[in-house]
């Protein structure tokens, strides 16, 4: 696993890696910025005519739940000032991966497999739902640490496991998917999920550096795709099947 995530990062500083992660960090920063506005209109709507709607319509139980959810984005949006590129990273992340897995994808294993069957890559609706599903259970997490913070750095731990578990799978599953069917492909990373939630610690800890985390999508996908290939050895495993 260690000699996977040197070979990644070995790959991120070459001439082809470098393209790809310009328009990735682009479009995260894209991504960022349209994310940090959504959230301050929704805490403008919530604080005024939006949080009266709720309750009118839901009824007074619903008065508190607005109230929390308010002050929860919030805090968010306070804390992205500071240490956004670390809480709404993985997010983010997520997003942008969507774009560019088989790219990163075909890279690693032209340069590190060229004697074995390419992969295929993902359809784009499948990978753009992928990438928006695993982007949504993260902005949740997100949200819902934000409290634990206040305990003892609680809230740092658990979205720190969060963040291993829910990109350790993105990443794994996009890698495998372009050699695997979907349900294929799930169930493999269910039978290796130890090894997959360690690999997701790694991915955790390279999205957690400011700044360097811009380069996640590179970095997990480049790993997984290595991951991959020694979870599943010998080219003749990786011939495709029931995939258009």
């Amino acid at each position: 696993m260690i000699e996977a995530a040197i070979q990644a990062l070995e790959q991120m500083v070459t001439p082809p890696f470098r393209t790809v992660l310009l328009k990735s960090a682009g479009l995260a920063l894209v991504f960022l910025v349209v994310l940090g506005v959504a959230l301050d209109r929704l805490l403008i709507w919530l604080s005024g005519a939006g949080g009266q709607w709720l309750e009118s319509t839901l009824g007074t139980l619903v008065h508190w739940p607005v109230v929390i959810l308010g002050w929860l984005i919030a805090i968010a949006l306070g804390l992205g000032l500071v240490v956004g590129a670390i809480f709404i990273m993985p997010a983010i992340t997520s997003l942008v991966v969507g774009f560019f897995s088989d790219e990163i994808a075909a890279l690693v294993e032209s340069e590190y497999y060229p004697a074995d069957p390419p992969g295929l890559p993902l359809p784009l609706m499948l990978a753009s739902v992928e990438a928006v599903k695993a982007a949504l259970i993260a902005l949740v997490v997100y949200l819902c640490a934000i409290p634990f913070l206040l305990v003892a750095g609680l809230g740092a731990v658990i979205f720190f496991l969060a963040t291993a578990y829910i990109l350790g799978r993105q990443y794994f599953e996009l890698a495998a998917m372009r050699f695997h069917p979907v349900p294929e492909a799930k169930a493999l990373r269910f039978a290796h999920r130890g090894t997959i939630f360690v690999a997701g610690m790694l991915i955790a800890g390279f999205v957690s550096l400011p700044i360097v985390n811009l380069a996640t999508p590179l970095f997990g996908m480049a790993f997984m795709v290595h991951l991959h290939k020694r979870l599943m050895p010998g080219p003749a495993r990786y011939i495709p099947h029931g995939r258009a």
